[in-house]
């Protein structure tokens, strides 16, 4: 990075590469100086329980509990009470391990106290000894639904039933946030947006995991008045996502699966897009979209990966 004082930084974030980019920035700013804003359009209620997975996918990555094989849950889980749901006939699709089930207990119940989401964020993020601001985007109910491809009359889904009931591996026509027109930034978003020396897009899905933080009321008019120091990480390399259904959606939903793609969806709100070195022969059609490009390492398979990739997105907006 370049010298002088630590910049301040608001990350919008969905779930596991936006996490991975989340602690390689770790490395490199203070925590206190991190607002991490996390898509909430994937919450759900499953057994009567508020589940969040974003946001405790990042909670699990920051405080190294995230279960290494998966990219999500945590590590050391144990199976008791999801095998015996399974033996008694009960839905066990979604897989929630014994510590998971205790986090969503105590969410379900301070929700039912009256505390906010993002009230409950803060405590949980407290619990888990993390030091950066972690926030929903909104305290207000906000689900994604995809509309199949096929057959022509095809009910919408719910994002999990996509996601994790089908695997992601339906073809889609259309995403909609339902809720979304009516939800407002939860309490410190538009300041934090505002306020921040650098605003990052994480590499994260652009229409489920980016969507719905954007397209929250307010968010993306913060975000073009102050488009020069927005700078986006993109989650494609090569054509295709490095993890996930981005690539095979952006296709699907009629958008370019590259670099430019990427570029030509983030243009109207970030001025900056860092692009893998593989991609580096789409450099000039990402500045013919309407974004300065910058090409580095962006595959974050190692800490010190994130780290050096969280270092040259700060560094592409910071100036001289």
């Amino acid at each position: 990075m370049n010298a002088g004082p630590a910049p301040s930084v608001a990350v919008l974030a969905g779930g596991v590469g936006a996490a991975r980019f989340l602690r390689g920035l770790l490395r490199v700013c203070r925590p206190a100086d991190v607002t991490a804003i996390v898509n909430v359009g994937d919450d759900f209620t499953l057994h009567g329980l508020n589940i969040s997975p974003d946001l405790d996918t990042v909670t699990y990555t920051l405080s190294e509990q995230i279960n290494p094989e998966t990219g999500w849950g945590r590590a050391g889980e144990t199976w008791r009470v999801l095998t015996e749901l399974g033996r008694l006939g009960g839905q066990d699709w979604f897989r929630l391990g014994d510590l998971d089930l205790a986090l969503h207990l105590y969410r379900t119940q301070r929700r039912s106290e009256g505390a906010t989401l993002s009230q409950v964020t803060g405590e949980i993020a407290a619990r888990f000894g993390l030091e950066l601001r972690l926030l929903p985007v909104s305290d207000d109910p906000i689900q994604t639904r995809l509309t199949p491809a096929e057959p022509a009359d095809a009910p919408e889904i719910d994002f999990q039933d996509y996601f994790v009931a089908q695997r992601h591996g339906v073809a889609v026509r259309a995403v909609r946030f339902a809720g979304i027109e009516a939800a407002e930034p939860a309490p410190g978003v538009l300041d934090a947006l505002g306020t921040a020396d650098i605003v990052v897009v994480a590499p994260s899905n652009p229409f489920v995991s980016i969507g719905p933080v954007v397209d929250v009321p307010g968010v993306r008019e913060v975000l073009v008045q102050r488009r020069d120091s927005v700078v986006a990480v993109s989650p494609i390399v090569g054509g295709a996502s490095i993890k996930g259904p981005a690539g095979a959606m952006m296709r699907e939903l009629g958008h370019d699966p590259s670099a430019v793609g990427i570029a030509r969806l983030y243009a109207g709100f970030a001025g900056t897009l860092v692009i893998d070195n593989a991609d580096r022969d789409l450099a000039a059609a990402v500045s013919d979209a309407g974004m300065a490009p910058v090409v580095t390492d962006t595959i974050m398979s190692s800490l010190d990966r994130a780290a050096a990739l969280a270092a040259t997105a700060l560094d592409a907006v910071s100036g001289p």
